[in-house]
């Protein structure tokens, strides 16, 4: 099988959003996907791109994509997080997800990042074999933290 990696266009965001509510489905939030296609092709192809984005692709569809996005650490500097790494469903385990990671490794040390970021969920054990494989630290010990838009307002009318 011929898989190719190339940086997402605009027109490609119709099968990016398709994929990334495939992940929702399989994280078990089938319903917490609030973003459209219409709101990742102005956030991701204007003046000031709020993410980047690869896709894999066979000979017919995109299978796969890396979303990330520039951070900063105060005991580091700048970051690359990985928002979301996502293969089809029907196309894992034909080394999809390690060609999308080596983009996004290359794409960091060009920039000249500090490190590389992103989550997994603690029952993800496929996900979390894979990235320690390839070196990465999961960071067991450490929680995710969200406030998520209720939360927010509520949290300002508390102020």
């Amino acid at each position: 099988m011929s898989i190719s990696v190339r940086v997402a266009q605009k027109g490609d965001m119709k099968a990016v959003i398709k994929l990334i509510n495939e992940l929702a489905v399989f994280e078990k939030e089938p319903k917490a996907v609030e973003i459209t296609t219409t709101d990742l092709e102005r956030d991701g192809f204007g003046e000031n791109p709020a993410f980047h984005c690869f896709v894999a692709e066979n000979r017919t569809n995109i299978v796969g994509i890396a979303l990330v996005y520039m951070r900063y650490s105060t005991w580091k500097g700048s970051v690359l997080h990985l928002e979301d790494l996502v293969v089809s469903q029907a196309m894992r385990g034909q080394g999809i997800g390690t060609i999308l990671l080596d983009e996004v490794v290359k794409y960091g040390n060009q920039l000249g990042v500090k490190r590389i970021s992103w989550e997994v969920l603690d029952w993800n054990e496929p996900a979390i074999t894979f990235y320690e494989q390839k070196g990465a630290n999961v960071m067991r010990d450490w929680n995710v933290v969200h406030l998520n838009e209720k939360a927010i307002k509520e949290y300002l009318l508390n102020l």
